[in-house]
């Protein structure tokens, strides 16, 4: 299996994840949950596009990027401030290993504003950098649900 087709499978167990979580009562927590709900989708988007589920659309490519790396550049913003829920999926680590934390959500908006979504080989190749962004971030800082 190549690493692209790889990554596009994972990204949408993650989207498929997001999708059936709970959602929050704290409203940090809540404004989180609604962050990787955004991404998600448009992971999805770009994840079907690239699967050949969808037909590829050029301009929904564009904005579901634009919008993945927009929120990419909030996650710090948003789990800055430690609040807890028991619908949380968040592992304490990520305030313990905040720096790292960082730099994964970093590494996200780069893959995403670095996908080239004018073709659809494009968005193949990019959602190798997605998927993956979103798979190391989740492995180390999130809980399984």
């Amino acid at each position: 299996m190549k690493l692209a087709t790889k990554a596009f499978a994972v990204g949408l167990m993650m989207v498929a994840g997001v999708a059936i979580a709970a959602e929050a009562t704290d409203p940090t927590v809540k404004a989180r949950q609604e962050l990787m709900d955004t991404i998600g989708m448009n992971t999805g988007i770009l994840g079907k596009m690239a699967g050949g589920e969808t037909p590829f659309d050029a301009a929904a490519a564009e904005a579901a990027k634009t919008a993945i790396a927009t929120a990419a550049t909030e996650i710090a913003a948003k789990f800055e401030p430690q609040a807890t829920d028991p619908k949380s999926t968040s592992k304490a680590e990520i305030w313990t290993n905040w720096e790292d934390f960082v730099k994964k959500g970093d590494a996200l908006k780069a893959a995403a504003e670095g996908m080239d979504a004018t073709t659809v080989e494009g968005v193949q190749a990019g959602m190798a950098g997605i998927g993956g962004s979103c798979k190391d971030c989740h492995t180390t800082y999130r809980i399984p649900s």
